[in-house]
Parts: structure tokens; sequence; C-alpha cells
């Protein structure tokens, strides 16, 4: 995990393998965020959709439905009420007693009142022109353990498939909880001391007596208990054993994450490392430049193919194109399902990278043998499992497409890779200037590779030809090397920036 903070936000790299597979950033605004709780005031019902508006304090209201009040909707109103009061019992939920539940086919008029006080959670984070989605279900995620009050199940996550430590987690469990609260077995707890477990519950425990207090003297609308920053807890999310290193550029941030790990995780503080370095941290890890090659319009991949993506109000739309693939098969056929498994692998990183959420449309090259087909959803299905967001692929259709549904639970992320171009004064915008040695080598290497071009000049602008020859050795110098071809640059200033073309030994030029 790399942390770059600025005086507006923290931007959050998440490297695989030296890849960047996640990209987060949170505002030092204190906007709302999904997880915190709200005691909210109820601003307008809304009868033909069932559902009120509730006033957070923010620019914008946040939207609940009525069958998101949930079914202990009277047990959190009754809690309310005798914790603003200052019942001190409510800190515990000692001696509560179990209200009925809320009718599935009631009406959000005849539940809420306008001006009535609620105590919300945020769901989703507002996107685009819509509010936050609340819910009235409450909750409160640990590292292990994730607390549900006014319940008394215990859940074990699907993903701990063993039934001899299901069966142990789910006795341990019974055996600690608090009377009047449930808990959700988180799979990080797999294979947990009881030690472990106790804390994280005992922590979670702290945070609920601590709104509980908070609302004696609340005034609505108030947000009465914050989750974790986004850095803490993806931080908290993804700490393995396998997790190496965290590094921060910010000194106060540094210190934070360092605490936090050591009440967590004492034995994993030493992941944490202040960067210190005067390289701006994202371009010492490369991130920067796997952002604008990732973010663009057009995503390209090493052997030659590329990706065109699309964001509209409704759904995203990815569009697979072979280009100039190098790696030819031994057909038509062959040759589609390799382009399509490159992409695949590349669009479920996508998908992670730019947080896409709702419906993704993906238009794969055609192929007609139905067993590629069933190959290619059975690899994306893989290429996805690391994904932690819910999400569900469906086989392609008889026209080449896959459907794709992943939780959107926060706006996607957007980077702009366009800059404006020096030689029309902002008049125009082009892609950024550092993609276009990543354009030139990509184009190389179908050359020398698929065409066994063996010798090349390449004509530049003076920037991009003074670029490819800087340093020792020069990115001319490893090109040759890697691609055992001589190349030469020679500068043209006719040409503007992003232009450039390719000559073979005669002089001519060579149309890509």
């Amino acid at each position: 995990m790399v942390i770059r903070s600025t005086d507006e936000e923290n931007e959050i790299a998440l490297l695989e393998d030296k890849q960047l597979v996640e990209l987060h950033r949170e505002k030092k605004s204190g906007s709302v965020a999904v997880g915190d709780i709200y005691l909210g005031k109820v601003k307008k019902i809304m009868p033909g959709l069932n559902a009120a508006f509730v006033s957070l304090g923010d620019e914008k209201d946040g939207f609940i439905h009525y069958l998101d009040l949930g079914a202990d909707y009277n047990m959190v109103s009754r809690y309310l009420r005798q914790a603003m009061n200052g019942d001190r019992n409510m800190r515990t939920l000692t001696g509560m007693k179990r209200e009925p539940e809320l009718a599935k086919s009631g009406n959000m008029g005849d539940t809420l009142n306008v001006g009535q006080l609620v105590l919300v959670q945020v769901s989703k984070e507002p996107i685009s022109t819509k509010g936050p989605k609340l819910t009235g279900d409450l909750s409160l995620a640990g590292r292990y353990l994730v607390l549900v009050p006014f319940d008394d199940k215990v859940s074990i996550s699907q993903k701990i498939k063993g039934n001899e430590e299901r069966s142990r987690l789910r006795r341990l469990m019974q055996s600690i909880k608090p009377e009047g609260f449930g808990v959700i077995v988180r799979t990080m707890a797999e294979e947990k001391s009881v030690a472990d477990l106790d804390a994280d519950l005992r922590n979670l425990c702290d945070r609920w007596a601590a709104m509980t207090d908070r609302l004696k003297s609340a005034a609505s609308p108030q947000r009465v208990l914050s989750e974790l920053s986004k850095t803490t807890a993806l931080l908290r999310d993804v700490l393995s054993d396998e997790f190496d290193e965290v590094y921060c550029d910010n000194e106060e941030l540094y210190g934070e994450l360092r605490q936090y790990v050591h009440s967590i995780a004492p034995d994993k503080e030493g992941v944490v490392k202040h960067y210190r370095m005067d390289t701006p941290i994202f371009e010492q890890f490369g991130i920067s430049r796997d952002i604008r090659r990732a973010f663009g319009r057009i995503v390209t991949i090493r052997s030659g193919v590329y990706l065109y993506v699309e964001h509209t109000e409704a759904m995203h739309v990815i569009d697979v194109n072979s280009g100039n693939h190098i790696k030819a098969g031994s057909g038509q056929e062959d040759t589609a399902l390799q382009v399509n498994i490159e992409s695949a692998k590349e669009i479920a990183r996508q998908l992670r990278l730019r947080d896409m959420g709702g419906i993704i449309i993906v238009d794969f090259v055609d192929m007609a043998k139905a067993e590629h087909r069933r190959e290619l959803y059975e690899f994306m299905v893989q290429a996805m499992a690391q994904d932690k967001a819910r999400h569900t692929i469906l086989p392609l259709s008889k026209f080449g497409l896959m459907q794709i549904t992943r939780q959107r639970v926060r706006p996607a992320i957007e980077v702009d890779v366009q800059e404006k171009c020096p030689f029309c004064d902002g008049s125009g915008m082009v892609r950024s200037t550092l993609t276009v040695i990543d354009e030139i080598e990509q184009n190389l290497r179908y050359l020398t590779m698929s065409q066994r071009l063996r010798s090349t000049t390449i004509l530049a602008h003076p920037y991009v030809n003074a670029y490819l020859r800087l340093g020792f050795p020069s990115m001319r110098m490893r090109w040759m090397w890697q691609y055992r071809c001589r190349v030469r640059v020679r500068a043209m200033e006719r040409l503007n920036l992003l232009e450039y073309k390719f000559l073979n030994a005669a002089g001519e030029e060579i149309d890509i």
C-alpha cells in the first residue's frame, strides 16, 4: 500500500506483484462515508416511492426506502429515545426487551413523520446527482468481526469453508458475545485466537457505548459515529500475513497508521514505513505512470490488444479490440480466445482499479466454439475472485456480450489523463504526453516480433527525441537490447509533440 497525502485528500494505491490494482481517494473535509451513523431528521416523505429523504447536515439529503428501515426499526427507535434521555443501560443494551418486527408490507407515511429524528447508517455514498443511500440496520465493522445490535445471531463468512473451523468460531462467539448483540465473523477471523477475537469484540462494544453517550447531547442532524478513515479501514481489511509494506509520505498520518496497526496486530507494526525521499512517492513507485496508462478511454495491453471504456449514467461499456495482437494462434478462433483471455484479466483489474459498479457490459471478440465461450466465462470468474465487492457474472450471450453486475457503494474513480495541447493554446485536448512513449514501444514491439523488423529509424518531436536518448542506458538502447533491433532516433521539428514515424532500413515510412 502506498499513500500520498495532500492538503485536500489522501490517495491510497494498492499494489499486487508491483501492479496497481486499486486506487482510493479520501477527502479530508469530513464528507459522508459508508459506515457512518447519523442522527438524522426526516425532511420529506415520498408516498409514491414508499421512502423518505433524511437530512444529515450535508448538502445532499439521504434517501431511505421503507424496506431499508430494517426489521428491528422499532428496537432502534426505542434505543434512540432512551439514549437521548441519558439511559446508560443502552450502552450495553442491558435488559432491553424485544419489540415487534416492522411489517414488510407497511407504509413509510405510517412509520415516519416529517421532522422526526431517526438513527441511520450510510450504505452507499453520494453518486452523481444522487444523495447517500441510508439503512436502519445498524452494524459496526471491525477487523475480524461485525457487531450487529438488537440481534442474537452468530453468522460465519461463507468464505470460511472448513466445518470444524466454522463450528469452533460459532461456539466461541456464542460464549463471549454480549447479550443483545449479534456477530458476523469475517473471513480474516479464520484460525485466529480467542484473545484476538475478544479484543476486536471489546473494541466494537466500546465504540457502541461511546456513540450512546454522544446521543445524549447530540443535535440533529449530526454524525454520531464515524467509520474509520478510508485509509485505516482499507488497511484493516487487507492487512494479513502476506501483506508486506505500507509507505506513507505524511508524518502525522504515518504515526496514526502505525498506532492503529500496533493496536490490532503488534507483530505487523513494522510494515508501516515513513517515506522521506525527495522524489514524489507516486513517481518513485511508478504509480503515476500506471494511473495514466490505466485510466484513459483507451486502455492498451502489452500484447497489442486494447480496450475502449465508456461510462454512462446507466452502465459501463467495455469493447475489446484485437489491435496489433502479436501472439497469433493456430487460427482465427484460437487468436480470438487468446485476445479475450488477455482482455478478461485486464478488465477484472480495471473494475477494481476504477471501482466501477452497477451494470457492466463487455463486448468480447466473437468466438464460434461453445467450449471457448465457456472457457472465457470460467476464466473471468476466476480473475474476479480477488474482488471483494459483491458481483455477479453471466455467461456470454449469443451476441458475444458478457453482463456483469458489481456492488456500487461509492462513485467510480475517474482520473483525467488529458492535458492542454501546447500547440493550440488549450483549444483542443490530446492524450497525456506520457502515453506517447508507451505507444511508440508498443508499435516497435509489433514491428519486431510480428513483422520481424531488424532495423528502424524513429522520427519524433525534439522533446521526445531527447527523452528517448536520455541517460545510460537510454530508452533507445534498452529497446535495442530487448527487441534485438537496431533503433535510431532522429528529431524532426515539423512533427507535433505526439507525432512520430517509423522508417525502414531503406528510409521508407512504415505504414502501421
